[in-house]
């Protein structure tokens, strides 16, 4: 287990790259740090490999505090986005070159690489140099290296950024089998949201040096915290519909909308009575209805793609832009399509499922705050 207390790192007088920030990693779990760029999520995964030294905070692996122990006292292994490989050294040779700066003897550190090399999908690769490997190759070669020495810890430091799409699906469905396999606490840091759901046990969302929720996947994306976290979790992005709610917190009305709130939704107390607020819905989680139909919003239709598999409906309700997702129909889409170019292009939205009513001034999800 990795606990981290307090942790704060400032570069000068105006730079605070974390601000005291707490986080528990459990014992084998696969922990993703995603954000933005300069939000602190390699400024955190560096303090924890020990490359910097926090202004203030503690680190543990465990019981033991590792906060100014070196990087080769921590017991880690860590992936580089560069792969950071040996040019003039073979795949074998790079992959157990951990294991010879601990002094291990030639013919045990190369039945060791071997191993992981197998593992890893990567022995046939063994006697070439890594300017003869692809980008996937030499990733698989840098995993390798990071696991041989055993680490108590695994770290990635954005290991998917430099590959191809397709690439990526595959050596992030590696990471996650090898992790499973072997059980190793890990950490990886990402900008990249699906990568960061689909490889994850549990994700740390960070803004400015603090952590804006930490939680699993699957409650980022049904139930974030506040607004930052909904607008970066989720493609298409989830939809916000400006409104306010009634006095008793049982309604919110718009622009061409009034909804009574589930009972599960309500919002009781005067704390929120009469707030302008957004609600916050995923675009798949609402239906498009043609005729006017009771609790529904009106919108205004404006763009009508098909994706495929789906239709992708657009449009404004109020001053809001809206999407929603609705499953491929042909002649659904040449309906809409119609609407969409005729004089009075409306439909009406029913909200199908999870939604979320966020206070438009502060961003705090109400409903989570209760």
């Amino acid at each position: 287990m990795i606990r981290i207390e307090k942790l704060r790192k400032q570069y000068d007088s105006k730079t605070v790259a974390l601000d005291n920030i707490d986080l528990v990693f459990e014992d084998s779990t696969f922990v993703a740090l995603l954000g933005p760029s300069g939000c602190g999520k390699t400024t955190t995964l560096n303090c924890i490999a020990g490359l910097l030294e926090p202004t203030a905070g503690k680190i543990y692996f465990g019981d033991k505090d590792v906060t100014n122990l070196q990087p080769k006292d921590r017991n880690i292994g860590m992936v580089f986005q560069s792969y950071a490989l040996y040019p003039h050294l073979k795949v074998i040779d790079n992959i157990a070159f951990p294991l010879k700066q601990k002094g291990m003897g030639k013919e045990e550190r190369y039945a060791k690489a071997r191993q992981i090399a197998e593992m890893l999908q990567i022995e046939s690769l063994l006697d070439r140099k890594p300017n003869q490997l692809s980008g996937g190759q030499q990733q698989r070669v840098s995993m390798a290296r990071a696991l041989v020495k055993e680490p108590d810890v695994l770290l990635l430091d954005e290991p998917m950024s430099n590959l191809d799409a397709r690439l990526k699906i595959e050596i992030r469905d590696e990471i996650r089998r090898v992790q499973q396999e072997t059980g190793i606490t890990s950490i990886i840091v990402t900008h990249d949201q699906e990568e960061a759901m689909a490889i994850a046990d549990k994700i740390a969302i960070l803004d400015n040096g603090r952590i804006q929720q930490y939680d699993t996947p699957e409650h980022l994306y049904h139930y974030p915290a506040n607004l930052f976290v909904a607008k970066f979790m989720g493609n298409p992005p989830m939809n916000f519909v400006d409104a306010k709610l009634d006095a008793e917190g049982t309604r919110v009305y718009g622009d061409g909308f009034e909804l009574e709130l589930e009972e599960k939704d309500k919002i009781g107390g005067k704390k929120f009575a009469g707030r302008e607020v957004k609600i916050g819905v995923r675009s798949h989680l609402m239906a498009v209805e043609t005729q006017k139909v009771p609790q529904a919003m009106q919108m205004k239709l404006q763009i009508v793609e098909n994706l495929g598999k789906e239709l992708l409906v657009s449009g404004m309700v109020g001053d809001s832009f809206v999407r929603v997702t609705v499953p491929e129909d042909h002649e659904m889409f040449m309906t809409y399509k119609k609407l969409a170019s005729s004089e009075a292009p409306f439909v009406w939205l029913r909200m199908t499922g999870v939604y979320n009513i966020f206070d438009a001034e502060t961003g705090v999800n109400i409903g989570l705050e209760q």
